[in-house]
């Protein structure tokens, strides 16, 4: 039962990636951009955590964690350079 849900999900998550990269690429502006390349991290992890569950190892949650915080500071970094125009100031 809970692997046929966990299929589901990455299913439906990957649909959520393609459609998060085709808002990347068709983006009228910058912060639409932006917006999706954070989306498609999110999915990223997601698509992580539930190849773990699936799976069975805890080794997926520890990378998962690693590429959240890695995709919240390349958010931060690229929100600010195209704000300010420069990241450290």
């Amino acid at each position: 039962m809970i692997g046929t849900a966990v299929i589901i999900a990455m299913a439906v998550v990957g649909l959520a990636q393609i459609l998060a990269m085709v808002r990347l690429v068709r983006g009228p502006m910058v912060g639409d951009r932006i917006l999706a390349l954070d989306t498609m991290v999110i999915n990223a992890i997601a698509l992580i955590v539930l190849l773990g569950i699936h799976w069975g190892t805890a080794v997926y949650y520890e990378s998962a964690l690693i590429i959240a915080m890695l995709g919240f500071v390349s958010s931060v970094a690229l929100c600010r350079f195209v704000l300010r125009g420069d990241i450290i100031e």
